[in-house]
């Protein structure tokens, strides 16, 4: 591993910026929270936090400018997302820095971010009025019976976003359920909530309302159960073990909710793969914001043929990643943000060589850098027993294992709870769109890792399995935060007998009719 130059380039935002986006929270009424740099232990912020008084303040402001809201024509709110668009990219540097601060991960991932904000609220102001539009299903008794389907927004969306990824999803599950003509309330996790205040703040200095986008601060336990208990709807994004409990939480009361969970992620080298385009790119697949991220790949099979290959290849980019902290591109990799990451990634490891595995790139903590960094590992020899074979390990590390056929190769991946995300390498991308339809997942890569899936944002984006229920991104994305209303108007004789006619009659009359509909082949 190399190690970039090790100056930060700030160990602390500037106070006037601090100040204007606490603006934005409604907190207060409890005691605040140190929030530090995980990369180099400077402090951030004392962040304020909300006590119940401070939640039930937030969601009595966001129905008030809800009611407004909705009445607001799609196409407005369209042109509200163009203008985020435009400021996001503009003023990428400052929060750029905000995200590198407050994870720890590098700016070339943390620019990501930026990206994945930018290609969703270009595709949603661009789709919303198509995707919105009322539509008129033809009724039982054509012509006679009008129906119109309108959509309605749920209300006051929650999303409770997670740290890894605080502006992708916390930004881009937050404006289309605005779009939709909701108000949202946001529960960052305290270690990154900076980055969504300012999201906030760009929202509103492009036009959006007051009180339609608020947020509350909190630790999940405490904050979540209480925005939860309020919500008209929940989406979520984090362990698969915290989705359980919002999924009985959310039914409890009857309310809809959406989960993107954890992953133990696959990725498949067939035979006929190109090697060396498949070892580069599966670095950055496994290796993406040191692998704190749900998509990221965790277990790699490759065909007995190609593997030494690969090995070599792979091995040999891994340790060429350069490990820094500063506020610029100099590097590939940063920290790891939570100690229990870096307990995590370790006991993993650990228990793996304990037990026989080989360490073929990285394998241990870089103190020297940073209480948080971990080198980029590679692991063979991984089996069934070691805790790094079927547990997630949401940090830089990856296990190697050799297979001899395509259905081998398929199985194995198959064989988890989890089914997020997976990739598949072929030169022949017929049969890579093949054994990419036998992967159990919600999003599978053709010779790429998971940007491909990801950034494609008109398909739908979620997993099966463990890794959760719901999608984001696609049409999917942005209907998830309406309710149907089905109005049908009868018009002329009635869905019942005529004056006079017997039921019996009215019954066979009925039977012709139906008859009829199916020979004519009308739905």
């Amino acid at each position: 591993m190399t190690t970039a130059p090790q100056l930060a380039a700030a160990d602390a935002l500037p106070f006037d910026l601090v100040g204007q986006l606490l603006g934005h929270a409604v907190a207060g009424g409890a005691p605040s929270v140190e929030v530090f740099a995980p990369a180099t232990g400077a402090k951030i912020v004392d962040l304020p936090q909300s006590s119940v008084a401070d939640i039930e303040a937030a969601f009595a402001t966001a129905r008030t400018a809800q009611e407004k809201w909705a009445k607001v024509p799609v196409g407005e709110r369209a042109a509200l997302l163009r203008r985020i668009h435009d400021l996001v990219l503009s003023e990428q540097e400052a929060i750029l820095d905000i995200i590198q601060l407050e994870t720890g991960k590098s700016r070339v991932h943390a620019f990501d971010e930026v990206s994945d904000v930018a290609v969703n609220t270009r595709f949603y102001a661009a789709e919303a009025k198509s995707i919105l539009a009322h539509r008129k299903p033809r009724g039982v008794m054509p012509l006679l019976t009008q129906v119109e389907v309108r959509n309605r927004p749920k209300g006051v969306v929650a999303v409770i976003s997670p740290w890894n990824y605080p502006l992708a999803l916390g930004a881009s599950d937050a404006l289309p359920a605005l779009l939709a003509g909701n108000a949202v309330i946001g529960r960052p996790d305290n270690q990154t909530a900076l980055t969504l205040l300012w999201a906030i703040d760009v929202a509103e200095r492009a036009g959006l309302p007051k009180g339609l986008w608020q947020a509350v601060l909190g630790r999940g336990a405490v904050v979540g159960t209480e925005v939860i208990a309020r919500a008209d709807y929940v989406d979520y994004t984090g362990s698969s073990a915290t989705g359980r409990t919002i999924a009985q939480q959310a039914g409890e009361r009857l309310i809809g909710y959406s989960l993107e969970l954890g992953g133990k992620n696959p990725l498949l080298v067939l035979e006929d793969a190109d090697v060396s385009a498949a070892a580069k790119i599966a670095v950055r697949a496994c290796f993406a914001s040191a692998g704190q991220l749900c998509e990221s790949i965790e277990r790699i099979y490759v065909h007995d043929k190609v593997y030494d290959q690969f090995v070599t290849e792979f091995v040999g980019h891994t340790k060429e990643l350069a490990l820094g902290k500063t506020l610029d591109f100099s590097y590939e990799i940063g920290s790891l943000t939570f100690p229990r990451q870096i307990d995590t990634v370790s006991k993993h490891v650990d228990d793996a060589v304990a037990k026989g595995a080989k360490v073929l790139a990285g394998g241990k903590a870089r103190p020297d850098l940073g209480p948080y960094f971990y080198e980029p590992t590679v692991l063979e020899g991984v089996r069934e027993g070691m805790t790094v074979y079927r547990e997630e390990t949401f940090g830089p590390v990856v296990s190697l294992y050799r297979v001899h056929s395509d259905d081998e190769a398929v199985d194995q991946a198959n064989d988890t709870a989890y089914g997020l995300n997976a990739s598949v390498w072929s030169r022949d991308v017929t049969r890579g769109r093949e054994v990419a339809a036998r992967v159990r997942a919600g999003s599978v890569n053709v010779n790429e890792g998971f940007i491909a899936a990801w950034g494609s944002v008109a398909a739908p984006s979620g997993g099966l399995g463990i890794s959760g229920t719901g999608r984001r991104h696609g049409p999917e994305g942005l209907l998830k935060y309406i309710d149907t209303q089905t109005i049908a108007v009868q018009r002329g004789l009635p869905i019942a007998p005529l004056p006079g006619m017997s039921e019996q009659l009215w019954a066979k009359t009925m039977t012709l009719y139906l008859g009829v509909m199916k020979t004519l082949r009308q739905k």
